[in-house]
């Protein structure tokens, strides 16, 4: 099982290319099952969800190609996804068990087969997620769902959904595409409230509707959809990875280093440069993206809750909290949106941190120095959270189950070395 080996104490300098989102490029896979046509997705990441989902869709009769070429000051990866002809209404449980964005599929194949069953959702172990909100909005729609062998089974009578105005009674990213992408072929218009706002749910409106889609009020949340016949292919680009920008920003901050995020705008990660900022890190817009440095040298300790967009992203939460670990002073950090989310304190706790968890807040005491130290990521967020740490950190660091972090950063290491970090994958 891969380790990543870091000697921390290095400032990193230069330029760092960010990846396309994950949590926009999943979704976005996915909508190839709505259209008989081509769905071409540019700047596609590489990683371990990614290939998982491929994998998926090809079960499914979709067929897919990867092309790679550099673009402007970037490399581009991109996938053309063909549903021509679609070969399986299931998704079996072997894949689906891997991560949680393959009930992506639900909506797309009954809106486009009028049946589906898909394996129950597997996915990191940061507290229950449940995809009531996904299975009771589809019902509404006319979906006929039964829970049975851990396989949701359903079907449409009559083969169409029908458009019908859904009320969520939770923001939930997830529900809010899946419903996206059924609502885009129903019969009739659908309204989602209390819609999740995330850029990547913006993405893939953006998306759908170069499709053919009908969507209004994109950025908001109560979307319209107006169901159409059928969808064609489209060209698409994926919006840059804010979670990924964030983590990077935060190796510029924790090392006193200074580098230019590639391919990222303010826009997308207002709430983050805002909590950074007031900590002293700065954001500055540059030709090809952001430049991030500290201020003056100095770290201040600020409290951050995190919440659902456009408020400070859960995601971003483990990489703030060792942000903090070494700033001066305290600063309480709440978590809102999941629970089970502070599992990477008692691995920060090994590398000197002084954290004390009190339920869903975690209030943190800056230290001068963490120290190298063994340790071992629990989820993927929390995964780089340590990374961080040991980038920081006096002497060496091994971080063991790195899978986690395959699946959400493209070649951390790479981009990170090239950059000055002392770091190396061993086996």
């Amino acid at each position: 099982m891969d380790k990543i080996r870091i000697i921390g104490g290095v400032p990193l300098r230069g330029a760092v290319e960010i990846s396309g989102a994950k949590n926009a490029a999943l979704p976005l896979m996915t909508a190839a099952l709505l259209t008989d046509e081509k769905l071409v997705l540019n700047r596609l990441p590489y990683l371990a969800d990614i290939i998982t989902l491929a994998n998926l869709l090809a079960t499914l009769g979709c067929e897919l190609s990867l092309h790679t070429n550099r673009r402007d000051y970037q490399e581009n990866r991109s996938l053309t996804l063909h549903a021509k002809r679609l070969l399986s209404v299931t998704a079996e449980y072997d894949l689906v068990r891997k991560m949680r964005a393959s009930v992506l599929v639900l909506g797309p194949l009954l809106a486009r087969e009028g049946k589906a069953r898909v394996s129950l959702p597997g996915g990191c172990a940061i507290g229950p997620r449940p995809i009531d909100l996904h299975l009771k909005a589809l019902e509404q729609m006319g979906a006929v769902i039964e829970l049975k062998e851990g396989y949701m089974d359903a079907h449409v009578p009559g083969g169409r959904l029908k458009g019908a105005e859904i009320q969520f009674d939770k923001v939930s990213v997830g529900a809010t595409e899946n419903l996206l992408m059924a609502a885009s072929l129903a019969d009739g218009e659908t309204i989602l409230g209390n819609a999740a706002r995330e850029p990547e749910v913006t993405d893939l409106a953006r998306c759908l509707i170069a499709m053919g889609a009908k969507i209004e009020g994109l950025g908001s949340d109560r979307l319209k959809i107006t169901g159409v016949s059928r969808l064609h292919g489209a060209t698409h680009d994926v919006v840059a990875d804010r979670i990924e920008a964030g983590t990077y920003a935060a190796a510029a901050a924790i090392t006193n280093g200074d580098l230019e995020l590639l391919g990222v705008s303010a826009e997308l990660m207002q709430s983050v440069i805002e909590k950074f900022g007031e900590s002293g890190v700065l954001f500055i817009p540059t030709e090809r993206g952001l430049r991030v440095r500290r201020e003056n040298g100095l770290m201040h300790g600020v409290d951050v809750m995190t919440q659902v967009f456009p408020g400070f992203p859960t995601d971003m939460q483990a990489q703030f909290m060792t942000l903090m670990a070494v700033a001066d002073g305290a600063s309480m950090i709440t978590e809102t949106i999941f629970e089970n989310r502070f599992m990477h304190v008692p691995e920060l706790a090994r590398m000197g941190a002084n954290v004390t968890v009190h339920g869903s807040s975690a209030m943190v005491r800056g230290v001068p120095a963490l120290k190298g130290a063994q340790v071992m990521a629990t989820d993927l967020r929390a995964s780089s959270s340590l990374v961080l740490a040991a980038l920081a950190a006096q002497g060496e660091t091994v971080v063991n189950r790195v899978y986690h972090l395959d699946r959400g950063y493209e070649r951390i290491e790479e981009k990170l070395a090239a950059c000055g970090a002392r770091i190396e994958r061993i086996g």
